[in-house]
């Protein structure tokens, strides 16, 4: 069988934290070349002059959640992407960014509290989905964006090699 288990696991240490730190985007156009093995992308350029723009996170505002799809009548299987941040305050300068984020399809690099790194929209790209902007009601509510990315792809999302970043944002 060409899909034959070839592992397993130990209990780990309680050294897992939850949640995301930041995240990148770049358009999915850019993507020059990618080399991955055994899940993990070791070599990764984009189109000259291309880079992945950087958006921080406050704490406890974004998510990464992969969902596996099957469908055993048809035989497939594939990986729903959800990535959801929440932006705070209402700025034009992030209206402005989040009208060409809704236009494109795009590749999200995340990166998690545990300082790993992991491609969204590798292949088939990831979409704005759904969002909202909102002032809150209360004086201490959020007063910010909130927006949700989904893709599907043939795959987990790979980790990226934490060397790549900086040239990949520069």
């Amino acid at each position: 069988m060409s899909c034959a288990l070839t592992t397993g696991f130990t209990l780990d240490c309680r050294q897992s934290n939850g949640g995301i730190e930041a995240v990148y985007f770049t358009e999915i156009a850019n993507k020059a070349t990618l080399t991955a093995a055994s899940g993990v992308i070791t070599a990764f350029t984009l189109a000259a002059t291309k880079k992945f723009f950087k958006y921080e996170l406050r704490k406890k505002t974004g998510q990464l959640e992969q969902n596996i799809q099957v469908n055993n009548e048809n035989g497939t299987v594939f990986y729903e992407q959800t990535l959801t941040v929440k932006l705070d305050k209402l700025e034009v300068n992030k209206r402005n960014e989040i009208l060409l984020l809704a236009k494109n399809n795009l590749m999200v690099i995340v990166k998690d509290n545990n300082g790993k790194y992991w491609l969204v929209g590798e292949t088939r790209g990831a979409l704005l989905s759904a969002g909202k902007g909102t002032t809150g009601t209360a004086f201490g509510d959020m007063s910010g964006f909130e927006l949700t990315f989904t893709g599907e792809e043939p795959e987990l999302a790979k980790e990226v090699d934490s060397t790549l970043i900086a040239t990949l944002t520069a």
